[in-house]
């Protein structure tokens, strides 16, 4: 019986490598293919039609692997970012259309979030330089402590409890993800500057300021690009532009919600539950109350709530509402189970494997 386990194991992992194997080898290929091909056609409708197989193919793959610490980025950096890159560079823009683009930093781009500093002055203050590397090791070090602590002690935590563990991890956990991810970047490009992929995010004064200026800076600028400015052209024409940035908010919150609804409802092999769909939602109405709030008082001198009141109420009510609506999802799941970590989420991705694909709708 353990030799059969075991042979199976194998089997699965021989087939998760090959899967990976063929992920680079075609990604590669389609990047090479964007860059000295796909670029020399006209932008526009001509260069997006030229791009489509790409993009569909990258809408794919990724989800042909079935481990979590590989399939879970891959899908994240390739399915959703790097498509996000190539739509805006179908039509020369985004981070793939700057000038001076060699092919290494082309490929890297398309693949990893990160931000290269475009004209830093010649001596930067060490704390405003981004050092992937010393932040992945921070991170993995606070985290593999917090574990650590955990584990001794989990028989004496409830649910209250593990859900402050969950939001630990997921908030260093992430910004451990994307230090990793600019690592490459760091490594290969030489000269080069990469800005800071989070903000101090503990500081935020409102959700707003959280959300745009904080959180995931690489994340955010994708969604500027390819929702919220479009979205706030129409909407200017329409109801002119004293108003126009609440559709343009709540539309960027929506569309981040059903990605890391799809993101989300894959990694376990389950239908949608939409829990993640509608935190970005009631998070995108209440933007854009704090939005008209703002211009209606603040802007106008009639009221203004001290940072030192308005930041704290921020986060909490970004901890109420992840709770409510996401940490729920992995208790049903059992991952307050004894059996398992708050931050092990390669023991349910292998149970929710064992189990057939449930349709999307």
């Amino acid at each position: 019986m353990k030799g059969t386990r075991e042979m199976k194991e194998a089997k699965e992992m021989e087939g998760e490598l090959k899967n990976f194997i063929r992920l680079c080898v075609l990604t590669m290929a389609s990047l090479l293919y964007s860059y000295f091909i796909a670029a020399k056609i006209p932008k526009g409708l001509l260069r997006l039609i030229s791009l489509l197989p790409v993009i569909i193919l990258l809408s794919i793959l990724p989800f042909d692997l079935n481990s979590f610490y590989i399939g879970l980025p891959a899908r994240f950096f390739l399915a959703w970012l790097a498509n996000f890159k190539l739509l805006l560079f179908a039509f020369d823009q985004g981070p793939l259309s700057l000038p001076k683009h060699d092919l290494l930093r082309f490929i890297l781009t398309a693949c990893f979030p990160f931000k290269i500093r475009q004209n830093p002055p010649p001596e930067t203050p060490s704390e405003a330089k981004s050092n992937p590397i010393l932040e992945a090791a921070t991170r993995a070090t606070i985290v593999s402590i917090v574990l650590r602590t955990y584990e001794n002690y989990k028989h004496c935590l409830n649910h209250k409890h593990v859900f402050l563990i969950y939001a630990f991890v997921t908030y260093h956990g992430t910004q451990l993800l994307f230090a990793l991810s600019a690592i490459p970047a760091r490594l290969l490009l030489q000269g080069v500057e990469l800005e800071p992929q989070f903000n101090a995010p503990l500081f935020s004064t409102s959700l707003q300021d959280f959300w745009g200026h904080r959180w995931n800076l690489r994340v955010s600028d994708l969604l500027r690009e390819t929702v919220y400015n479009p979205v706030r052209r129409v909407s200017t024409i329409i109801i002119g532009p004293r108003w126009s940035s609440l559709p343009g908010v709540f539309v960027t919150f929506l569309v981040s919600g059903l990605m890391h609804e799809l993101l989300v409802s894959r990694m376990f092999r389950q239908s949608p539950t939409w829990e993640m769909t509608w935190l970005f939602i009631l998070h995108g109405g209440l933007v854009d109350v704090e939005i008209v709030l703002k211009k209606k008082l603040v802007t106008t001198n009639r009221f203004r709530l001290h940072r030192a009141i308005s930041g704290p109420l921020a986060l909490a009510n970004l901890s109420v509402t992840t709770s409510w609506l996401l940490y729920t999802k992995f208790l049903r799941i059992g991952m307050d189970d004894s059996s398992n970590s708050p931050w092990n989420f390669s023991r349910a991705w292998q149970q929710a494997n064992t189990k057939p694909i449930a349709p999307l709708a």
